[in-house]
Formats: C-alpha cells, sequence, structure tokens
C-alpha cells in the first residue's frame, strides 16, 4: 500500500468514525497462550497465526524461542513504528527509513519471586523502558519529524497502555 492508499484508508475510517463514533469502539482479538510442557507456550490468534515462546535455558526453557517479555517489546516496537508511519502517511511525507527499537531493563529475582535484602518483594515487571526512533524522509526537516513522533505516541495503543498503566482484569477458572 503506498503513502497516498493509506492516508486515503486512514481518512475514510475518520469519516465514518466522525458520523458514527461508537463504530470506533470494538473488542480486539483475544490472544491465547497454551501450555506446551515445560516452559514452552504456544500463543495463538484467531486468524490461525501461532507464536511460540520459551525461557532460556538457565530458567528452566531450551532458549530456543523468544521469550514472553521479547514479544512484549515486539508490541511496543511494532505499535509505535506502525502509528509513525500512520501519521507520515496522513501528512504526507514519504519516509525512506524508520526503526523502532524497545528496550528494557528487569530483575530477575522478580520473575522468581524473590526479596530484595530490606524483605521487600523485588518487581517482575521490566523496571526500565526505552524507546528509540530512527526515521528520515528527504527533505523533511528533523523538528517535522520529532513533532510527527510526538504525535504518534499520544495515539499509540501499545505504548500507551505501559505509559497510563492499564489496569488489568484476572478472571480465574481453576478446578
Amino acid at each position: 500500500m503506498t503513502t497516498q492508499q493509506m492516508a486515503a484508508a486512514m481518512q475514510r475510517m475518520r469519516d465514518v468514525l466522525q458520523r458514527r463514533p461508537g463504530h470506533g469502539l470494538h473488542d480486539d482479538a483475544g490472544a491465547v497462550a497454551r501450555w506446551q510442557g515445560d516452559a514452552r507456550i504456544a500463543c495463538h490468534h484467531v486468524n490461525g497465526t501461532q507464536l511460540l515462546t520459551d525461557m532460556p535455558v538457565e530458567l528452566g526453557g531450551t532458549g530456543d524461542q523468544v521469550t514472553p517479555g521479547w514479544l512484549f517489546r515486539a508490541g511496543l516496537a511494532a505499535c509505535a513504528a506502525t502509528r509513525i508511519a500512520m501519521e507520515a502517511a496522513a501528512c504526507g511525507i514519504e519516509l525512506t527509513e524508520l526503526e523502532v527499537r524497545a528496550d528494557s531493563r528487569s530483575d530477575t529475582r522478580g520473575l522468581l519471586g524473590m526479596h530484595a535484602p530490606d524483605g521487600s518483594p523485588v518487581p517482575s515487571a521490566p523496571c526500565a523502558v526505552q524507546m528509540r526512533v530512527h526515521l528520515r524522509a528527504t527533505g523533511v526537516p528533523a523538528e517535522t519529524l520529532q513533532a510527527l513522533v510526538q504525535r504518534s505516541r499520544n495515539c499509540s495503543p501499545v505504548p500507551a497502555a505501559v505509559e497510563h498503566a492499564l489496569p488489568l482484569d484476572w478472571q480465574i477458572d481453576a478446578a
């Protein structure tokens, strides 16, 4: 799809949602994770796509698949990159390069349910997350591209969920 086609598709969707705002609210495709034994998990999408995860050998896995934490970072980076590309298209900017990298720093003690020397639980969530965006567009000033990224940041669902600490509703069915 060309930049112009993407911009046109987004404008059509804006037009529809201006007339019918309720059509914008929808259930997202669920992700189903099924244990495959040991630390291996198969994640399924309703369209048939399957992704496998595993843990490193040091944590009881085989280390031959990506970890769930990597999928989290991949989701952050992919969502941000998608939204930046969409914003560029809406602005008529032809990107020549776009790369988004999501990095995090974690303490494995949290994953293992351990406590710090003072007795407090070590958080299992990453203690730092960083997004690095590299983009270029011929003839477009850096300030314009930086503003484009900032606008995209405010509209990118996965990074926004992290930045705004979306509450998680757990429903448990145990037998």
